[in-house]
């Protein structure tokens, strides 16, 4: 099939004119448009303007250029069907055997500036237009929309005359890629918004766009396929920069998910280290130095430490790579490394290292999540709060120490990140039980107590946190069994005034917090 005739306009012009003057060289026509022509005239292309063909000149400060039978009819003839043939013949349309077209930024335009005149006016219309037509007719007119495909295309043109089918053909899906990306991006910022230009965060319909970002051997198990997904336009766990180590697993980001989350809720000038495994919390503490709390979060519990997936809330030193040493560790996650510490981590191959910094930077943006069910979604703010100290409630007769209050909200953080039902024992800033994801409260309590022990820590003293409220006294009298200095819980049980006495028999301080944290 013979190209004749290019159509080419475009708003990023990069490696525009060497295109062209490639195309031009084979003895193809360039049609062309505004900037576009303007720049290949000045490189010493022979350019034909759009008006010339369509006998209309660009009107509208540019909004209205190709948008018409003359331009759209050449790109969307079939070539060699007769009745085609005696309609382009009868209104002397030329056909169109090339559309060179990318479109105005309106997703940079819209992450910069809140001007909604300006958001507006990069909305392009005849581009997508240009584009589509094109792809529809990909058997007769080459579409291309990316820069990177145009050494690609000159070199089938200067070596075989034409473009292959198997080209054209992706060319198609990469133009049908582009315009629904770009009008995904369109109603996407404006679902997001109320028409007063306020952000809606739940809007009645919505659309999310992925792609594929990570390789994975399989999922959860061996027998599971599975595949990652980066949502497009997003900063995800998936751009952090891997310094050593083995691939990363299924299991191995939704732990280092659940780390990253839980990391976060520590501010730089408290160095503490997290510890996950199996998707819940198994040791983290705060300390002087970021070595010092991981030694005493390794504590926490040294046998589940085995295997998990560590995160620490600032740049990772010499120090605490030493402290971490050779221990089996699947991955280790921080805001940066020292080069000498990284050195010292990537001594063993197996372990992988992950930077999330950039993560780190996003922390104060609020999100949202979303979980898959059969056949739909639920969509939720994120639980981006802990408890305010000042504010909660002391319901009992003794009230907590200000070391005290200080290791609630620090177990109500770990509490918050832990499977319901959950409860967590923190002592000096520094877990010592955690029990997760039970079916009972006093369940949880007697797993907490028992990894107490079994690392041979000393409860009595220690603080607990509940992530939701005690529907009886059983959980606060096995606590006092265990000498428990206080508790910090959400309240709103019917039962609330029970728990109260009891405490109050107990000698145990008790703060109600009004916020639960159910994690399912």
């Amino acid at each position: 099939m013979a190209i004749r005739r290019a159509l080419v306009s475009v708003y990023d012009k990069s490696g525009i004119v060497e295109f062209c003057r490639g195309l031009s060289a084979l003895g193809v026509e360039i049609i062309s448009t505004g900037g576009t022509a303007t720049q290949l005239r000045k490189a010493k292309i022979k350019v034909k303007e759009v008006s010339s063909i369509t006998g209309f000149p660009e009107m509208l400060q540019g909004r209205v250029k190709t948008l018409h039978p003359k331009i759209h009819g050449g790109i969307l003839y079939k070539r060699g069907e007769k009745a085609h043939e005696k309609d382009v013949k009868k209104h002397s349309i030329a056909p169109i055997d090339v559309v060179v077209a990318n479109l105005y930024p309106f997703e940079k335009t819209s992450a910069q500036t809140s001007d909604m005149e300006k958001i507006i006016e990069d909305i392009d219309i005849g581009g997508p237009a240009m584009v589509r037509a094109a792809a529809k007719n990909f058997r007769h007119v080459v579409v291309v929309v990316d820069p990177g495909d145009y050494a690609g295309v000159l070199w089938e043109l200067q070596r075989k005359g034409d473009v292959s089918e198997k080209t054209r053909y992706s060319l198609m899906l990469k133009a049908f890629e582009r315009t629904g990306a770009y009008d995904w991006a369109i109603s996407s910022y404006f679902s997001s918004r109320t028409g007063a230009g306020d952000e809606n965060e739940f809007p009645a319909k919505f659309e999310m766009k992925f792609e594929e970002a990570y390789p994975l051997r399989y999922g959860e198990n061996p027998h599971q396929k599975a595949v990652a997904y980066r949502r497009i336009g997003k900063v995800s766990l998936f751009d952090a920069k891997v310094h050593s180590g083995k691939q990363m697993s299924y299991n191995n980001f939704l732990d280092a998910d659940s780390a990253l989350g839980l990391i976060l809720e520590f501010k730089e000038d408290e160095p503490t280290t997290v510890i996950i495994k199996h998707n819940n919390p198994c040791g983290g503490a705060t300390a002087s130095t970021l070595a010092k709390s991981y030694e005493l979060a390794h504590a926490s519990d040294p046998e589940s430490a085995f295997g998990s997936i560590m995160a620490f809330n600032r740049r990772l030193d010499v120090q605490t790579a030493n402290a971490i040493g050779s221990k089996f560790v699947e991955v280790v996650l921080a805001p940066g490394f020292e080069p000498a510490a990284l050195e010292i981590l990537k001594q063993k191959p197996s372990r992988r290292i992950l930077d999330v910094t950039q993560l780190f930077a996003q922390a104060n943006k609020r999100k949202v999540n979303y979980r898959n069910i059969t056949g739909g979604m639920l969509y939720q703010q994120s639980d981006d709060i802990v408890y305010d100290i000042a504010e909660a409630k002391v319901a009992t007769k003794k009230k907590p120490a200000a070391t005290v209050q200080a290791d609630l909200h620090f177990a109500m953080k770990f509490a918050k990140h832990t499977k319901s039902n959950a409860i967590v024992l923190a002592k000096n800033l520094q877990v010592i039980g955690v029990g997760a994801g039970q079916m009972s409260r006093i369940d949880a309590c007697n797993i907490a107590i028992e990894k107490a022990k079994r690392s041979k820590f000393e409860i009595r003293g220690s603080a607990c946190a509940s992530d939701a409220f005690l529907p009886f006294r059983d959980t606060l009298d096995r606590l006092a069994q265990e000498g428990i200095e206080a508790l910090t819980q959400p309240g709103g049980s019917v039962r609330d005034s029970e728990v109260i006495n009891a405490a109050d028999g107990h000698g145990i301080a008790m703060v109600f917090t009004g916020v639960r944290h159910f994690k399912h």
